[in-house]
């Protein structure tokens, strides 16, 4: 799966876990082909999961943030004024927007932008135009607990 074609899959889903199991498609599964047993780091598919989960995470069409269960989650950008509509429905340290970086070392390291600082104007202002009831059907959570 190419970077563009996952970006086309998180569009389409709209909300997607990045490797987690949970009420929502799992992009790394997808990318592998296949239910991935165990770490998606041992799978044969392991360094193009990886490739293509880092470049989804710095697409500017996808929100990263820990919305579901506290995992990693990426959200399309077509959701996010419904998403800032609801806001007060999920814990506000899931709305952070996570930037993942591995450095030269090989160290992990996480930076989070807290809600709502990332969220751009125009965003913002698109979220006032909704009603509630509209913006839980466009996410298609309102059966799902974050």
């Amino acid at each position: 799966m190419t970077v563009s074609e996952a970006i086309a899959f998180i569009e389409i889903h709209g909300i997607v876990l990045a490797s987690a199991k949970g009420p929502v498609a799992n992009l790394a599964d997808v990318i592998a082909g296949e239910p991935i047993k165990g770490s998606w780091w041992a799978h044969a598919e392991g360094k193009q999961i990886f490739a293509v989960l880092q470049a989804v995470a710095d697409s500017d069409q996808v929100l990263v943030c820990r919305l579901l269960n506290g995992k990693i989650t990426f959200i399309h950008r077509r959701l996010w004024p419904a998403l800032v509509r609801v806001a007060d429905r999920f814990p506000v340290q899931h709305l952070a927007q996570v930037k993942e970086q591995h450095t030269a070392s090989g160290r992990h390291l996480t930076q989070e932008k807290p809600f709502p600082e990332w969220v751009p104007a125009a965003i913002a202002k698109q979220a006032t135009k909704l009603t509630e009831a509209d913006a839980l059907a466009t996410l298609g959570i309102s059966g799902l607990k974050p």
